[in-house]
């Protein structure tokens, strides 16, 4: 069996903003059990391989558990099995027809994102009730709040992101631990491990549907425009993290906050 900390590469920086953003939103606690959403892409392995160094060094106990949802696509998941065996990491895969749903309910013509992340999220509080955790850790990380920040004002007309952590409809606390941790970070610690990563369009609804709806495209758009901006500007990200935490709601039409 290898080692969970020594066998593994650890961005000085993603280990940092994990912590950062553990103590500022307390996220993970005391007798808690996590499960962790492990979908096989390069978030999640560095999310995993981050809570179980957590798990071992923490002055606190916490429960671990990494749950893979089989969206009925076909694929392999053996090496993501195989890997947390090698890790010593508790790993499960939940089954479902989601595939088979959305091709049966899905409106024709329209994105299947929207539908499948309900549904992933809808079989992971199934499966955290079922087997009695209390938190489910999300691999969502600071560029993604950013770009769904302005994807919502651009698409929406509503200044929305994503939060830290938030308590589901059936009182299971979500929890972002990646929330402070860019992209590249994460991308170079993954690189840096050469995990089995388990490539986007392969688990991607919107790659396997019958009718080949149009893939999503919105969000690539605001990481490309993103990207330009903060080659102009190279602290762009760094206000950015201070402003979602600095919001004046007073200067914007909203009558409730008027001073």
């Amino acid at each position: 069996m290898k080692n969970p900390i020594k066998d593994i590469y650890f961005s000085k920086k993603v280990i940092k903003f994990v912590g950062r953003a553990n103590g500022e939103f307390e996220l993970i606690k005391e007798g808690d059990r996590v499960m962790v959403a492990f979908s096989g892409g390069k978030d999640s392995f560095v999310m995993l391989h981050v809570l179980k160094r957590m798990q071992l060094i923490a002055p606190f106990k916490f429960d671990l558990l990494a749950v893979t949802i089989d969206a009925g696509t076909g694929i392999d998941y053996t090496p993501l099995k195989k890997h947390c065996e090698e890790f010593g990491i508790e790993y499960i895969i939940y089954e479902t027809p989601i595939l088979e749903i959305l091709e049966e309910k899905k409106r024709p013509g329209s994105s299947a994102c929207g539908f499948c992340a309900r549904m992933r999220r809808g079989a992971l509080y199934t499966k955290a009730l079922e087997l009695g955790y209390n938190k489910i850790a999300l691999g969502h990380h600071f560029d993604d709040a950013v770009e769904t920040f302005f994807m919502s004002m651009f698409y929406n007309g509503m200044m929305r992101s994503m939060p830290p952590k938030y308590k589901a409809y059936n009182e299971i606390e979500v929890i972002r631990p990646l929330i402070k941790v860019r992209e590249k970070w994460i991308k170079y610690m993954s690189e840096q491990n050469n995990f089995p990563i388990i490539d986007g369009e392969s688990s991607c609804l919107a790659f396997n549907e019958s009718d080949q709806a149009k893939t999503p495209y919105v969000r690539s758009e605001i990481k490309e425009w993103l990207r330009n901006m903060e080659e102009k500007e190279p602290k762009l990200f760094q206000r950015l993290d201070s402003a979602f935490g600095n919001i004046d709601c007073s200067t914007f039409f909203m009558k409730e906050f008027f001073k």
